[in-house]
């Protein structure tokens, strides 16, 4: 059945009992990047309906990102007990998921050059090969 007209691209990050948390934390880090795992979950605890979510949860999403490549180590930062943390950032694949997601692809389709129409044609078709 084809999609309606509105509908966006529902990428497998985006969807199931994840789909929240990761959208969150993916969210999260194109705001401010890079950050800790502490700093993504200081910011969740502030927010309604996150309150009572656990620091482990957290650490165990951005384990899946990261093993998915969503989101990559870039560095490590001194913590206040002395030991050192991870830093995360976005990688290009979560950076075009997200762009993907807020894409209405009818709407490409109808619009764009043809220049553009035959790079994303390229890109696409690279990957099919």
């Amino acid at each position: 059945m084809p999609r309606s007209k509105s509908e966006k691209v529902r990428l497998s990050v985006f969807k199931d009992r994840e789909a929240k948390l990761n959208h969150a934390i993916i969210y999260s880090l194109e705001q401010k990047s890079p950050q800790t795992a502490w700093e993504i979950f200081t910011q969740f605890i502030k927010q309604k309906g996150m309150a009572n979510l656990k620091y482990w949860t957290i650490i165990r999403r951005i384990e899946s990102l990261h093993e998915q490549d969503y989101i990559m180590k870039v560095g490590e930062t001194e913590t206040m007990q002395g030991t050192e943390t991870s830093l995360y950032q976005l990688t290009p694949r979560a950076e075009l998921a997200i762009a993907l997601t807020q894409t209405d692809l009818d709407n490409f389709v109808k619009k764009a050059g043809y220049d553009r129409i035959l790079s994303a044609l390229e890109a696409f078709q690279d990957l099919e090969q």
